[in-house]
């Protein structure tokens, strides 16, 4: 097994530390707690467009194997309808920006509040595979059959 890579962060909202930042949930979570850098509270309106909220930190991975993902967090999405503008966020080994949280509500009806130091998302760090990607000329090089039947086609 190789060695994990070292990750850099670096602290823009001194905040962070205060609120446990950086941190798992537990020994066993995947996912590194995003908190809301907000000087206010916010309130998400339903349905409304998403909105890019700090996380206060940039990451600095570095290593082109590794990539970190911001996924919602499972309560929040479930009981609030707060999730990401953006189904899932990718942040690249070579970025080194500010992060940023797209929250959305995808509640119909009820507004979702935000609170400065809310946990709202979360960074989970993954392995990337780069396949060589190859051109096929012939339409009947895959051999499978799967597909012929179009999207979906195998639930049917």
């Amino acid at each position: 097994m190789s060695a994990l890579p070292e990750v850099g962060l670096r602290l823009l909202d001194p905040r962070l530390p205060g609120w446990g930042f950086p941190r798992w949930g537990s020994a066993a979570a995947a996912g590194l707690d995003l908190h809301a850098c907000l000087d206010a509270p916010l309130v998400l309106p339903p349905r409304n467009a998403p909105v890019l909220i700090p996380a206060g930190f940039c990451v600095l991975i570095g290593n082109p194997d590794w990539c970190g993902l911001i996924f919602p967090r499972s309560g929040r999405g479930h009981r609030d309808g707060l999730v990401l503008g953006n189904g899932t966020g990718v942040i690249d080994a070579d970025y080194e920006g500010p992060l940023m949280v797209s929250a959305w509500n995808r509640d119909d009806a009820n507004p979702v509040r935000i609170e400065p130091g809310d946990r709202i998302a979360q960074l989970v760090f993954t392995r990337v595979t780069r396949p060589v990607l190859t051109v096929l000329e012939d339409e009947s090089a895959s051999g499978s059959g799967r597909g012929a039947g179009g999207f979906g086609s195998s639930g049917r």
